[in-house]
């Protein structure tokens, strides 16, 4: 026997000792958990994008209520403009709510003759939602979440 035709492997002698497919074994699996990761990723940026949006539509309804007394009672305008500033978000719902009290503390009906010993204080607050359901599910999270935004803001006098 001449020594050209004898054969050795990297695993050693014998059988099953080649490794020529393990590499792309390594890449598919390798290449799967990638894919996972990208789509949570993905998932989470659209949420987060979304959460943004919620909050973003809540400031921008209350900052339209609280110019003067004539837009802090216009609570129809406050919620278009809270649905306006979140018209990326489908399914966002807005409600817009004014109150008062008294500069001393004291709590208020909004009237006139609540706070006789100080003066009154308004108040707009907004509220928005959505529930949000993503393009693809992961299996460890929910189906579906729920965002909400909230913002309040003193009418200015």
């Amino acid at each position: 026997m001449k020594l050209q035709e004898v054969k050795m492997w990297r695993g050693g002698w014998g059988f099953g000792t080649d490794d020529s497919g393990q590499a792309l074994v390594e890449v598919a699996i390798s290449a799967m958990l990638l894919v996972l990761v990208l789509m949570g990723m993905c998932e989470c940026g659209i949420l987060e994008y979304d959460a943004i949006e919620v909050t973003s539509a809540a400031r921008a309804g209350v900052q339209y209520g609280a110019q003067s007394r004539t837009t802090a009672v216009d609570i129809s305008g406050i919620q278009a403009a809270a649905l306006a500033d979140g018209s990326n978000v489908s399914g966002l719902k807005a409600t817009a709510t004014r109150f008062c009290s008294c500069s001393d503390g004291t709590a208020s009906t909004c009237s006139s003759g609540d706070c006789s010993a100080s003066h009154i204080v308004q108040y707009v607050q907004v509220n928005t939602a959505v529930t949000i359901t993503p393009p693809f599910h992961i299996p460890a999270l929910p189906q579906s979440f729920n965002l909400t935004g909230l913002a309040v803001m003193r009418v200015g006098q």
